[in-house]
């Protein structure tokens, strides 16, 4: 088993990280004291080909692969992962359902702008009160005549919002099953649409220069041909793209530990203390060292769960593994981080101070550390 990269992945996971370091790094503090989504940087990575990196050319993308959008997430968030998630968000929760699942119709008509990073498009799954149980939606679409009328709300949803939002597609309870069960539908809704509402951004700990929003459907009419996949059969596909999910979390959380292990490199050996450098004491160096410890052993597991995802193979408890432990080894290394850091650690003119702040909401989003533990669980049998 070789996990080298290829010349042609080398080449990709170089470009972004030259990117991140000299476009992305700068500026990406005043976005964040600010709360603002930093709409020029997306503007540039859409020019990179970043938002079409695994879909095929037909429809505009660059013909890669779901690793090459690991390899560059991870890239990004050694920086930042407001623009990560953004990214992340947009390709596998937002164009992804789409491409998997969408007709011929909708995937020419969303595809182009959506892979080339003209638009944004959101993943409407979670709502108010239900959190991990997905099962629980409430959300309901009845189909009248040759239009769905939705009713419900969603909450916590990434690029919903901004300029550049062009749909989202939202999962809602359409029928019931033979066994009494709730029939679940995915269907799209434009932005604009009569009866959909996007409320104002929240505020939130980190992610700040991130798109996130409560979305409400009040009587809102979109026609039966905007029904994404079949009927009955959104669950089931919601899931299918929250494993993929899972995979690209992982790799964005790898890239923030990768992040404060450069950060903390960086300051050791600037950072005089007792008339030496801080790197020269073991304390610091042992920490440092832990920090990289936890980085690589991730990174080997969403390696790991991404080669066989394309291989065609069963990934499910691969995929929950790598982002488990990569949320939480980025939680980890963002807290020792800090520490190294000292007081400056808690200053936000230091990235490591970005990082903390970023670094628990990949405990939470895209399935919690103990809904993880729950699909690890089960699929061994237990």
């Amino acid at each position: 088993m070789d996990f080298r990269l290829s010349e042609e992945q080398e080449a990709l996971r170089s470009s972004v990280r030259e990117f991140a370091r000299e476009v992305i790094a700068p500026v990406i503090g005043e976005y964040y004291e600010k709360h603002t989504f930093p709409y020029e940087i997306i503007r540039q990575m859409g020019k990179m080909g970043l938002f079409g990196l695994p879909f095929g050319e037909e429809y505009g993308g660059m013909g890669g692969d779901y690793f090459a959008l690991c390899l560059a997430l991870e890239e990004l968030a050694r920086v930042d992962s407001s623009v990560a998630i953004t990214l992340e968000a947009a390709v596998s929760l937002g164009a992804m359902p789409i491409y998997r699942f969408g007709t011929p119709e909708q995937q020419a008509q969303w595809l182009p702008k959506l892979l080339s990073g003209e638009a944004l498009a959101g993943f409407g799954l979670t709502e108010p009160g239900t959190g991990s149980d997905a099962g629980g939606t409430r959300t309901r679409a009845v189909l009248d005549g040759d239009e769905w009328v939705i009713n419900g709300a969603k909450a916590f949803i990434t690029n919903s919002g901004t300029d550049i939002t062009t749909l989202v597609t939202v999962m809602a309870v359409t029928g019931t099953r033979p066994d009494g069960g709730k029939e679940l539908s995915t269907i799209i809704v434009p932005n604009g649409t009569p009866g959909f509402t996007v409320a104002p951004g929240y505020s939130k700990v980190g992610w700040a220069a991130s798109d996130t929003h409560e979305l409400a459907f009040d009587d809102c009419r979109v026609p039966a041909a905007n029904l994404l996949g079949e009927r009955g059969r959104g669950f089931a596909q919601f899931l299918r793209i929250l494993d993929e999910g899972r995979i690209a979390i992982a790799a964005l959380a790898v890239g923030l530990a990768q992040g404060c292990v450069d950060e903390s490199i960086r300051y050791a050996k600037e950072r005089q203390a007792f008339g030496q450098p801080i790197g020269s004491y073991q304390a610091i160096q042992f920490k440092i060292a832990d920090m990289e410890l936890k980085a690589h052993t991730a990174r080997l597991a969403y390696y790991d769960a991404a080669a066989r995802m394309l291989a065609g193979e069963p990934f499910k408890r691969q995929a929950a593994i790598a982002k488990l432990h990569a949320s939480t080894i980025a939680v980890d290394n963002a807290r020792e981080a800090t520490q190294i850091h000292g007081g400056y650690g808690f200053m936000n003119e230091y990235p490591v101070a970005r990082f903390w702040r970023d670094a628990k909401i990949l405990e939470i989003g895209e399935g919690t550390s103990e809904v993880q533990r729950m699909i690890i669980a089960r699929d061994l049998g237990v």
